[in-house]
């Protein structure tokens, strides 16, 4: 075997005999050129240690580096010649000292070695100075050296302050341990990251001493405070980064003084371990480096924007005046706490967030672990803004650190678990990236690097190794991808959460929710019974629970919007009901706090609609709708259908008799499907929580009507399972009223027709019967008490009405309608539609019922007068007794049966010749006469307005109320939860406005009516 491969076995990669000459005997005599093995034990465990480093051949070139360097330069101390490096190391106690070292201490070997394998910076800090070395060595008592940052200089310094040659030797020392133990102690990121913290705080410290030691004498020391900002004022900095800061003086006679400190400060902080940042300053570079603290005052009360005080949330003391710096801080908290509540904090953190990303060069933001999406700032961002919102009232909040905030958030309910967990382990892999990334040059740099050799290098550093067919590269590149896309998703979902805005504009006082707070927080918001409502905040929030504690946050920011509907303390009350049903499941609270729009969501229906609010408490997992616009749309017609005889089929077995179950499901499935529309109706008209596409009167009424479809197929389905009849018996349900019209509102029963067809031999008798016990058992089951709200099955409209059989043959309709047929069965007719059975027979109907709704040749004169007389009957008879005529939905003047009258007779006269006038819908029909020139166009657009207003607050009535009325109220709180959920505005005004919408349509109608 050749020399290379066999030391290939370690992991060192070479292309000759270099490998083996830097650990053979003119080297590091580590290695037996002639026997192609270590020299012996010791040697081995060493070369075995130089394989396990992060780049072996770096690792060896250094330590064969440093070894020579101490050679020369003990050879120099002896009086030997100046020599620089060479291939061989010369023979000389001090090389001999660090490898025997190296044999006998197995920490200072692993530290040594992680080291030099890791950064040729710090290999290149060794070279130079080949004796510190020993800063890594084991102690005595068996210990590592210290690696918590601290600065240590010896005897040289006496009591005075340092000089600065040993300050930058004591930072490298301290800088080397925490190095070594990063890479070698496995203490992790947050002990690492404190170390640094707390390095650059002593580093400070004492370059403010050699500072304040260098002003000439007779000058005062001033009273300066250096406060750190940024990631050391997190308690979280990394190996290479500025080190923000802001001067404070006390007073103007601390002014020139210390603004020379602060200048000499920065300068030797530069020479000694990095750059002093002060942009973070009120005004930035443009303004003074150093004011006073009532000039600080000044500026933050005033002129301070946003991301100032987001930067503010990282100050702490660092050097100088500590005590200054202190009353600094504590002086500018009250504004950094209020900071959320100006209009616009919450968009200006995201907007600094956007414009981060977009300074990032194109070619680099896919690879920056920092600025990019799914980057740190990500996470830093998210954290912050939440620390802004919530931490107004929750003093826990107020961490500097990102770790220890995001850990108090999830502590606080402010932030999932999962998530939290997810956001904590991806900053761990971020930061860890970065740290090594920086660490190989001491370089500031935040870029994975694209080149290949690069990325090995990476991958090893951070202890990645090639498993299972996939190299370490893959492994890293995996584990990247998966955190950046976390930590990117759960960034836009934490910043960009509906709650956050909504909290906001809560006052701080507010969100405290103690009692005497919350109690005159009720009183003001207008809340009829504010002890009452006090007792359900205390049911509610009580306690050290998380629930508690999320109920806490959400209860301030849902008592506004509760304020906002005309019965607060209603919607107080809906919220505890559902709160109570769901309490203890998981997702509920969760939903509310993570869910974006759906705390207001449920804020603004359960306080306007006591119809939606009965539907969710009888189904509170119905809830997880409003978290999904999608969800807020209606389902396809087929969907419906489907859906709903399945759901009947689970529960049918062969030889049921009781439909019970199936119809059961199918009530329940309704019940879901009028809760979507409910609420995709209360939020159309919410503003920013309405969903993206909205719905008006005409989709709800359509929607409302598939859903009906789709109950009584089920029904019917249902009820001939349990009685089939006589084999090849024909059944259909033909829609009429306003579901044949597709126009269903909430509280609209079914109106219907029952049609059969027997089959071919089959007694008329049996037949009958059995179609007679389908429709009673559809009209049984969908009408019965139970926890749902039932279907009323109307067939009133069949013919001679409630006197008439139930069911009849389509031939026995046939047979009626050509004998005994009236006018107003004709105008009834207009909108039979076949909705479900069979659908051959329903077509046929159909085809019947045209005949008698388009007759040839139009009305007599008399049919004319007859639909007049009976119009005019029907205002006097079935208008409710008190009724306001003026303000009656359905009824009452320019409403609903006025303009659909109206329409009707213009179908009955003219629709034999204009078949575009053959429709089911009023307005459609009504737009297809204003076509065909037969109504004035002022007359048809103003019958549609009468029309469309009357049917929205019919709906907004049965929302608001719980129950069906078609009365508009004059005044009160359901008047004005019906206006909010029309759009809102002046109740009197909305009055006035119906009035005088619905005159101009009754007008219109008298006028069609007296052609």
């Amino acid at each position: 075997m050749t020399r290379p491969s066999r030391l290939a076995r370690y992991g060192f990669a070479d292309d000759g005999a270099r490998v083996a000459d830097l650990l053979g005997p003119g080297g590091l005599r580590l290695w037996d050129t002639e026997a192609q093995e270590p020299v012996d034990a010791p040697a081995s465990e060493l070369i075995q240690a130089l394989s396990r480093a992060a780049d072996p051949n770096l690792a060896l070139r250094q330590l064969h580096r440093m070894v020579d360097a101490a050679a020369r330069a003990a050879l120099r101390g002896n009086g030997g010649p100046v020599t620089g490096p060479g291939e061989e190391i010369a023979a000389s106690p001090a090389a001999d000292a660090i490898v025997a070292a190296l044999a006998d201490d197995g920490g200072l070997r692993r530290r040594l070695i992680a080291v030099l394998g890791a950064s040729s910076a710090l290999g290149d800090h060794l070279v130079a100075n080949p004796d510190q070395w020993r800063v890594l060595a084991t102690a005595k008592t068996g210990m590592p050296p210290s690696a918590e940052g601290r600065l240590e200089f010896g005897d040289s310094t006496g009591e005075g302050a340092p000089t600065v040659p040993a300050l930058r030797t004591a930072y490298r020392t301290a800088l080397l341990r925490i190095v070594a133990a990063d890479l070698t102690g496995g203490r992790g990121l947050e002990p690492t990251m404190a170390a640094l913290s707390r390095l650059a705080d002593e580093t400070l410290c004492a370059a403010y001493a050699i500072a304040a030691g260098e002003l000439p004498q007779k000058t005062n020391e001033p009273r300066l405070a250096v406060v750190a900002m940024g990631k050391c004022g997190g308690n979280e900095l990394n190996y290479v980064s500025d080190v923000d800061v802001i001067f404070v003086a006390a007073g103007d006679e601390d002014l020139s003084a210390g603004t020379t400190v602060a200048a000499r400060l920065i300068e030797i902080c530069g020479q000694v371990a990095w750059p002093v940042d002060a942009a973070l300053r009120p005004e930035g570079n443009r303004g003074p480096l150093v004011r006073t603290l009532a000039s600080h005052q000044a500026y933050y009360r005033r002129w301070a924007r946003t991301w100032e005080f987001q930067a503010l949330l990282k100050a702490r003391p660092a050097a100088g005046d500590l005590a200054l710096a202190q009353e600094w801080i504590d002086d500018l908290a009250p504004l950094v706490w209020h900071a959320a509540e100006r209009p616009e904090a919450v968009d200006d953190v995201r907007d600094m967030r956007r414009k981060i990303i977009e300074n990032v060069p194109a070619k680099e933001v896919d690879r920056e672990i920092k600025r990019g999406p799914g980057g740190l700032r990500d996470i830093e961002f998210a954290v912050q803004l939440l620390q802004l919102v919530h931490g107004r009232v929750d003093e826990s909040l107020r961490e500097p650190g990102t770790l220890p905030a995001l850990r108090a958030l999830v502590a606080g309910g402010y932030v999932g678990r999962e998530d939290g967990e997810t956001l904590l382990r991806g900053y761990r892999f971020l930061r860890t990236v970065e740290h090594r990334l920086q660490l190989q040059n001491l370089r500031r740099t935040h870029t994975v690097p694209d080149d290949p050799q690069a990325l090995r290098w990476l991958a090893a550093a951070l202890g990645y190794k090639a498993l299972n067919g996939r190299d370490a590269v893959e492994a890293f590149r995996s584990d990247w991808v998966s955190h950046a896309a976390q930590v990117r998703r759960l960034h836009v979902k934490l910043l960009y959460q509906p709650l956050l805005e909504a909290v906001a504009r809560v006052p701080a006082e507010a969100l405290r929710m103690t009692t005497e707070s919350a109690g005159r927080r009720l009183e003001i918001l207008g809340f009829a019974d504010p002890a009452g409502a006090l007792r359900h905040l205390q049911a509610l929030t009580g306690g050290v629970s998380r629930t508690a504690a999320i109920q806490r946050t959400l209860l301030p920011m849902l008592l506004q919007d509760f304020a906002d509907a005309p019965e607060p303390d209603r919607g107080l009350l809906n919220y505890r009901q559902v709160s109570d049903k769901l309490g203890s499941t998981p997702w509920y609270l969760r939903l509310l706090r993570d869910g974006g729009p759906v705390a207001r969501r449920l804020a603004r229906v359960i306080g306007l609609s006591r119809y939606a609010t009965d539907l969710l408490i009888r189904d509170p997992e119905a809830l997880r709708l409003l978290a999904n616009d999608a969800e807020l749309q209606p389902r396809p017609r087929e969907v419906l259908r489907e859906g709903f005889v399945a759901a009947a089929d689970r529960h049918l077995r062969d030889g049921a008799t009781d439909p019970g179950p199936a119809i059961a499901a199918v009530r329940a499935l309704r019940r879901r499907e009028l809760f979507r529309l409910a609420c995709a109706d209360i939020l159309s008209r919410g503003g920013d929580l309405a969903p993206a596409n909205p719905l008006d009167v005409h989709a709800i009424g359509i929607a409302l009507s598939d859903v009906a479809d789709a109950t009584l197929g089920a029904a019917l389905h249902a009820a001939r399972r349990v009685h089939p009849g006589p084999e090849g018996l024909r059944f259909a349900v033909i829609g009429m009223g306003r579901l044949g019209g597709y126009e269903m509102s909430y509280p609209s029963d079914a109106d219907v027709l029952f049609v059969y067809a027997p089959p071919e031999g089959a007694p008329e008798s049996q037949a009958s019967a059995a179609a007679q016990a389908i429709a009673e058992e559809m009209r049984r089951t969908l009408g019965a008490p139970a926890p749902d709200p039932p279907l009323g099955v109307d067939a009133d409209l069949r013919p001679e009405g409630r006197q008439g059989p139930l069911v009849r043959s389509l031939n026995a309709y046939a047979q009626y309608y050509a004998r005994w047929s009236k006018v107003w069965e004709s105008q009834a007719l207009l909108r039979a539609r076949f909705v479900c059975g069979d659908e051959d027979l329903g077509r046929e109907f159909e085809r019947l019922a045209d005949g008698m709704r388009y007759p040839g040749g139009g009305l007599t004169r008399e049919q004319v007068t007859e639909i007049r007389r009976i119009k005019a009957r029907v205002e006097t008879e079935r208008m409710p007794r008190g009724a306001d005529p003026n303000t009656h939905a359905k009824l009452g003047r320019g409403g609903l049966a006025d303009v659909e009258w109206a329409v009707q007779l213009l179908q009955l006269r003219h629709a034999y010749a204009l078949p575009g006038l053959r429709r089911t819908r009023t307005l459609e029909a009504l737009s297809a006469e204003l076509e065909g020139k037969l109504i004035d166009k002022v007359d048809a657009a103003a019958m549609t307005a009468g029309w469309t207003l009357a049917a929205q607050v019919r709906n907004a009535l049965t929302l608001v109320r719980g129950r069906p009325t078609d009365q508009l109220p004059r005044h009160g709180v359901e008047l004005a939860g019906v206006v909010q959920l029309l759009g809102g505005g002046d109740p009197g005004e909305f009055v006035d406005r119906y009035l005088r919408i619905t005159r101009r349509s009754r007008a219109a109608m008298e006028r069609v009516l007296d052609a």
